[in-house]
């Protein structure tokens, strides 16, 4: 595989961790939950984390990182912001909806560890695939907790 397709690759990724950072952290800030406001600037941190990981991968690769987040997140975050506003900040509206980002972090994932990628890159990949997979399970269970609560049903 060209460097230059593997730092596309990287970079795709890198706005994937930005748009989980800032889906994160806006969900904390509207959380009524002490519990998920925490949990989500946990989360948030962590993509933070996972998006300076790949930044130095892309450097290392004579890349230069992207700065901005997808069209697709960009949806999403906005989507967030609307949600906030017409459900007055429902804990399990933001549950979903953190769910349904995380659903799109393991895709771009799983997509990029579908490609022939240098073993150095898919091993740190992976790992920061395992670390999506935990947080869509903790999401998800938080989710069911606070569904049973309300006796909501998730479509």
């Amino acid at each position: 595989m060209k460097t230059t397709d593997v730092v596309n690759i990287l970079n795709e990724l890198i706005e994937t961790c930005k748009d989980g950072e800032y889906g994160f952290y806006q969900s904390g800030k509207n959380a009524r939950s002490h519990e998920l406001r925490n949990i989500f600037r946990m989360r948030g941190a962590e993509c933070q984390l996972a998006a300076q990981e790949l930044k130095g991968l892309v450097r290392d690769l004579g890349g230069d990182p992207d700065k901005r987040g997808t069209l697709a997140g960009a949806l999403h975050r906005g989507w967030v912001s609307v949600r906030h506003t017409i459900n007055g900040e429902n804990d399990l509206d933001i549950l979903n909806e953190c769910e349904r980002g995380e659903d799109m972090a393991k895709a771009h994932y799983a997509r990029a560890l579908a490609q022939d990628l240098p073993s150095d890159i898919r091993g740190i990949l992976s790992r920061q695939y395992d670390s999506v997979l935990s947080n869509h399970a903790e999401i998800k269970a938080l989710r069911d907790r606070y569904r049973n609560r309300t006796g909501t049903r998730t479509v």
